[in-house]
C-alpha cells in the first residue's frame, strides 16, 4: 500500500509499505485484526504472522486475522541504506578500546553520521517511530477496520505506545512484551543495559558451572564471571583469527554474541559452548567441536534480494537518532563509559558510550508523550531478568500507562515472555486477547526452571 513519505505534505511523494495477512478468524467469531511487530528496532515483520500462529491457541486465532508488516524503510517497505562499510547491526553498539578509550568510537560515530547524511539527505529524518505509527493507521483504514489490536515485542512496545497515544480511538486490545520505557528513549534506555546484563548473566553462569566437568569455566557463578571478564579482556588485547574465515574473535564479538544468545533461554547451552570454544581458541587448543560452534555463529546470512545489506543498521540509526535529540557532549560520553566500565564490568562500558546519534540532525518532531489517560486496554509482559529491555524499563512503561495497563511480571530470564516457560503469563495473554479479561492488579508469575 502507498503512504506519504512526509506527513507534513500528505499529497507529496509516497512510499510503499508491505503488509501480510493470515486470515485465521472464523465467521461469527471474528473480532478483527491483530497487528504484530517483532521489534528490533528495524526488524522485518512480514513473516511474523506465520511464526506466531503455531504458538497461539484456537480462541485467539478464531477471533483475529494476523497482520504482519515491514515498517517504513525496512525490508520490503522502501528500504533505505547508508552504504555502510560494515553492514552488521552489531557494529552500532560501541564498545570502547581495551584501555577504556572512546577515541575510535567518536571517530566512527562522526563518520557514520556523515555517511548517512550524505547517502540519504533530508529524507532520513522522515523514518521515525511517529511516522511508522501513522503508517499503521493507514494500514488499519486499508483493511477496513474501525480499530486494530496489536502485539509488539521489544522496540515494538514503543511503536505500540506511540500508536496508541496518537490514535487512542482506533486502538483495541494491545499486548506489549519486553518493554521500552517511553520516557527513556533512546540514550537512557540503552544506559540500562549494564544492569540488565548483570541481572541476566548468572542464568548462563549457573548453567556453565553445572557442567564444569566438560566446560572448565568455573565451579560457581563467581568463578565463571571472573573467567568471562578475563577472557574478554584477553580478546580485547589479542584478537584471534578464525581459521578459514575473514573474521576474528575479539572482545567486541565475544560480548556481542553473549548479549545475543542471552536473549533466549533455549540458547544458553549454545552460549556456554561458545564460551568454552573462545577459551580454547585463546589458549591455542581448539577442538573440532569448538571450531564447529564458532563456524556456526560466524556464518554469514545469505543476502536478501532487494534489501540492502546494511538496511537494518541504517534503520536502527534512523529511528534511534531521529526519534529524539541526543547529547553532543563528547566528554559526557567518555565519563559515562568510564563509570559504566567500573559499575557494570560485564558490559565493558558499551551502554554509556557514544553513538552516531551524537552527530545526527535534529529531529523534525518532538517525541510523542505517553500518558495514563484513556481506556484500560493494555497488557504488559515483562521478564525479571531481561538483558535487552530490563525490568526497570518495563516498570517505567507501567508507570507511564498507569491504570490503563495490567502488568504481568515473570521470574524468568531472556527477552521473550509469551510461550517461554510461564503458563501463568501465557494464560493471562490468551484471556486478554480472546476474552478481554485483564488482571485486576499486577501479577507475578514463575516459569519452568532452566535445566
Amino acid at each position: 500500500m502507498k503512504v506519504p513519505l512526509d506527513y507534513r505534505h500528505p499529497d507529496g511523494k509516497t512510499i510503499s509499505i508491505a503488509v501480510s495477512r493470515i486470515a485465521t478468524a472464523k465467521p461469527g467469531k471474528r473480532r478483527g485484526v491483530l497487528l504484530l511487530n517483532p521489534g528490533g528496532p528495524a526488524l522485518e515483520g512480514l513473516d511474523t504472522p506465520g511464526e506466531m500462529a503455531p504458538t497461539l491457541p484456537a480462541p485467539v486465532l478464531d477471533e483475529y486475522d494476523l497482520i504482519g508488516f515491514d515498517p517504513r524503510g525496512v525490508g520490503h517497505s522502501a528500504p533505505i541504506s547508508c552504504h555502510l562499510t560494515d553492514p552488521s547491526l552489531s557494529n552500532m553498539f560501541p564498545y570502547p578500546a581495551a584501555d577504556g578509550s572512546i577515541t575510535a568510537n567518536v571517530t566512527l560515530a562522526r563518520t557514520t553520521a556523515r555517511q548517512c547524511a550524505s547517502a540519504l539527505g533530508d529524507d532520513v529524518a522522515l523514518f521515525t517511530t511517529r511516522n511508522t505509527a501513522r503508517d499503521l493507521d493507514l494500514v488499519r483504514q486499508a483493511l477496513g477496520e474501525k480499530k486494530i489490536s496489536y502485539w509488539g515485542q521489544s522496540y515494538g512496545t514503543y511503536l505500540g505506545t506511540v500508536y496508541r497515544s496518537l490514535f487512542p480511538a482506533d486502538t483495541d486490545r494491545m499486548v506489549l512484551e519486553g518493554n521500552v520505557d517511553p520516557n527513556k528513549v533512546w540514550a537512557r534506555q540503552s544506559a540500562t543495559w549494564g544492569k540488565g546484563m548483570a541481572d541476566r548473566f548468572p542464568d548462563a553462569a549457573r548453567l556453565a558451572a553445572a557442567h564444569n566437568d566438560s566446560l572448565e569455566l568455573g565451579k560457581d557463578v563467581a568463578q565463571v564471571k571472573k573467567a568471562y571478564l578475563a577472557l574478554g579482556d584477553r580478546l580485547d588485547r589479542k584478537p584471534i583469527p578464525l581459521p578459514g574465515s575473514k573474521s576474528s574473535l575479539n572482545g567486541v564479538t565475544f560480548r556481542q554474541f553473549t548479549y545475543g544468545l542471552l536473549l533466549h533461554n533455549e540458547l544458553l547451552p549454545v552460549l556456554t559452548q561458545f564460551w568454552k570454544a573462545a577459551a580454547d581458541m585463546a589458549a591455542g587448543q581448539p577442538s573440532s567441536q569448538d571450531s564447529a560452534v564458532l563456524g556456526q555463529l560466524f556464518a554469514d546470512s545469505p543476502p536478501e534480494p532487494g534489501v540492502p545489506a546494511d538496511n537494518q543498521a541504517t534503520m536502527f540509526l534512523a529511528l534511534t537518532c531521529g526519534d529524539v535529540q541526543w547529547s553532543h557532549d563528547v566528554a559526557k560520553y567518555a565519563a559515562g563509559t568510564a563509570a559504566d566500565r567500573e559499575k557494570w564490568p560485564l558490559s565493558a562500558g558499551m551502554p554509556g558510550n557514544i553513538w552516531p546519534c551524537a552527530f545526527w540532525h535534529a529531529p523534525i518532531e518532538a517525541p510523542v508523550k505517553v500518558t495514563s489517560h484513556g481506556s484500560r486496554d493494555v497488557l504488559l509482559l515483562q521478564n525479571r531478568r531481561d538483558n535487552a529491555t530490563p525490568w526497570e524499563t518495563g516498570r517505567g512503561l507501567r508507570r507511564a500507562l498507569g491504570s490503563q495497563a495490567a502488568f504481568v511480571g515473570v521470574d524468568n530470564g531472556g527477552h521473550y515472555v509469551y510461550h517461554s516457560g510461564s503458563t501463568c503469563a501465557d494464560a493471562a495473554t490468551v484471556a486478554f486477547l480472546a476474552e478481554g479479561k485483564l488482571p485486576a492488579k499486577d501479577v507475578h508469575c514463575t516459569a519452568k526452571p532452566l535445566n
